[in-house]
């Protein structure tokens, strides 16, 4: 019955509801990164961090990576399926993620008020450790999800895998702001 009731919403507005999700989820990540990661507890959950990645999960991820869904399915053509897998798997990467963890450190600067001097700073620190751990993770994800899931799916199974993505980058991300404030 939920799923029907989903499959219905997201056939009339895929985008919007995919970013609605993508903001749900990413906020939950960074619950968990709270509570069950850096052990914050309720008394010392940061609300306005949390806030900080659904305002990302929403307005930045969840239209992206919908876009880019889409535009993967539908320019991607190779002579045999396993070839198309690869390049699209190989483009997801090596051309999207490499991007994308680069527009998530920026843009959470920017949701901090952070300079573009304290931006650079973030990056410097948690970008390559982020670049080097999603290359231990999403390869075999997205092998997954372009081979067996239908396109209005994609981002849901990613959105469901990165809740620990989520919960990780969070935990980078609030390492990168600790860090900062002492240099």
């Amino acid at each position: 019955m939920m799923f029907s009731w989903y499959n219905r919403i997201l056939a009339k507005r895929p985008i919007l509801v995919q970013s609605a999700f993508t903001a749900l989820l990413f906020g939950a990540g960074d619950t968990i990164a709270q509570h069950m990661v850096e052990n914050k507890g309720y008394q010392g959950h940061d609300y306005e961090r949390t806030i900080r990645m659904v305002g990302f999960g929403g307005l930045v991820a969840g239209p992206i990576l919908s876009h880019w869904y889409r535009f993967v399915e539908f320019k991607v053509k190779a002579s045999t399926p396993f070839k198309e897998l690869a390049i699209k798997v190989a483009m997801d990467q090596f051309l999207f993620a490499p991007v994308f963890i680069g527009v998530f450190f920026s843009a959470q600067g920017v949701f901090e008020g952070k300079s573009f001097e304290e931006i650079k700073q973030k990056l410097h620190m948690g970008y390559t450790t982020a670049l080097f751990n999603n290359y231990k993770l999403w390869p075999t994800v997205q092998l997954f999800n372009f081979y067996f899931v239908p396109l209005n799916h994609r981002l849901m199974v990613t959105n469901l895998v990165a809740l620990g993505w989520n919960a990780y980058l969070s935990t980078v991300n609030q390492q990168t702001l600790v860090e900062s404030i002492k240099v």
